[in-house]
């Protein structure tokens, strides 16, 4: 569609110079000889250009009734050389851009193009804003089960305060959308959300990243550096895998629920903020309790608000609609053709056992789609992990013979460090605890150093 140009000028023969200028160039055109007449029809305009003198009304408040009708119109201002810092003022109130007469048409057409650009990106970032906020409405994070729609309902009374809320789950279950649910369902939505995933942040720059640190405070340190809180001030952050953080950081991360304060490293300057916390993890921290590797005092701050999000094996009736939801997401990015899952297809979907949750069912759907041939997925284009299924009811647990418990046990976790090529944070995860739960058992063990 033509864009509509509206012009204010009351000089009549300017006005119809710049008509038939705009009309030449493919815009539609509308004029006006006054504010008055302007105000009239600036509703449907998708730019105003006009002059900043008009007869019984200056340009800044023209301007600032063209705002209060269309606040997202843009106005350029058609100025004379001597008022140029009045020009300067309407920019500063809110115009786009001027033009000192006398201009040239070329220029004239320069400015346009450019004021229609700064609209679209404007309007291209404020859908953005819009469709991101819509991904995590409640309608985008697929759950029709029971468990499901009151994890929703909790999201809906939690979200509004301030409260800590700490989300438990195993992985791939989607405790990160979840989180972000959460913050943007909060009065904190327009505000900074920074997330901070533990597990990747080696131990030794996890203070320096999550609290800054100033310029000369260890070798490297040549520019002072905010960290991952300051960033977040007024708005959510989002610790993952906090079953990952050292006692050292717990300590600091206690006076930051505690009091909202924290200090660089390096500093003595102490520094207030307004932070929400979501944490989130898949460990079980009452069992890094009793073992003294998780603080009893961070641990209740944290568990304000509970959230537990169950696993896919324990809310199948959501499997079909997920599964659905993949095919319609993934199958535009794969070019396959498939359009539908056949009724065998979700049989076998709903009668795996899901260690990696809804992560890994997007996982095969994207894999099962790469594959497909035909315009359905069958029962045989599913490809499943061969991942091991739990043990039948009856099968023997017992210990190998000849080990006791203990030297069971040390197998397991040296034979996890060769895996892991010694990395203790990967080794952890291959045995489902956190680093510092292994770190306390290499301690145990005696193998530490």
């Amino acid at each position: 569609m033509k864009k509509r140009i509206l012009v204010v000028e009351d000089e009549e023969k300017l006005r119809r110079v710049l008509e038939l200028q705009l009309m030449s160039a493919g815009f539609e055109v509308d004029k006006a000889a006054n504010a008055e007449e302007a105000l009239k029809i600036v509703d449907r305009a998708d730019m105003v250009l006009t002059d900043l003198r008009l007869p019984r009304m200056d340009g800044q408040q023209f301007l600032a009734l063209i705002r209060r009708q269309n606040s997202q119109v843009p106005v350029v201002m058609m100025t004379a050389y001597g008022s140029v810092e009045t020009a300067v003022e309407a920019m500063k109130a809110g115009a786009t851009d001027f033009l000192l007469k006398p201009f040239s048409l070329d220029h004239l057409m320069q400015v346009v193009h450019k004021a229609l650009e700064v609209r679209a990106l404007r309007e291209e970032n404020r859908q953005l804003k819009v469709e991101l906020g819509r991904r995590y409405e409640f309608d985008n994070i697929i759950g029709r089960s029971p468990a499901m729609q009151e994890i929703f309902a909790a999201i809906e009374r939690v979200g509004p305060t301030r409260a800590t809320v700490l989300l438990t789950g195993e992985s791939g279950v989607g405790k990160d959308l979840i989180a972000r649910a959460i913050h943007f369902h909060s009065p904190r939505k327009d505000r900074p959300l920074v997330k901070i995933n533990c597990t990747a942040i080696p131990e030794n720059l996890m203070e320096s990243e999550l609290f800054g640190y100033e310029k000369g405070a260890f070798t490297g340190a040549q520019t002072t550096k905010p960290g991952k809180f300051e960033q977040a001030d007024t708005g959510t952050v989002f610790l993952d895998e906090i079953g990952d953080v050292p006692a050292v950081i717990q300590v600091k991360l206690l006076r930051v629920l505690q009091e909202r304060e924290l200090e660089r490293l390096g500093s003595n300057v102490t520094r207030h903020i307004d932070v929400r916390l979501v944490a989130a993890t898949n460990q079980d921290l009452r069992a890094a309790l009793e073992q003294g590797t998780f603080r009893e005092d961070l641990y209740y701050r944290l568990n304000v608000v509970p959230l537990n999000i169950p696993p896919l094996r324990e809310r199948k009736q959501d499997i079909p609609f997920l599964a659905n939801h993949f095919v319609q997401k993934l199958g535009p990015d794969t070019g396959c053709r498939v359009q539908a899952i056949t009724d065998a297809g979700m049989e076998k979907l709903v009668a795996y056992h899901w260690p990696g949750n809804v992560r890994e069912l997007e996982n095969v759907i994207e894999r099962s789609l790469v594959m497909a041939t035909g315009s359905e997925l069958d029962y045989a284009d599913i490809k499943l992990e061969s991942a091991p299924r739990p043990r039948a009811q009856g099968e023997s647990h017992f210990l190998p013979d000849g080990l006791s418990l203990d030297q069971y046990e040390q197998d397991i976790i040296k034979e996890a460090l060769r895996r892991a090529d010694g990395n203790k944070s990967q080794a952890a995860r291959l045995l489902g605890l956190t680093r510092n739960a292994l770190r306390y058992r290499l301690t145990q063990m005696g193998l530490e150093s």
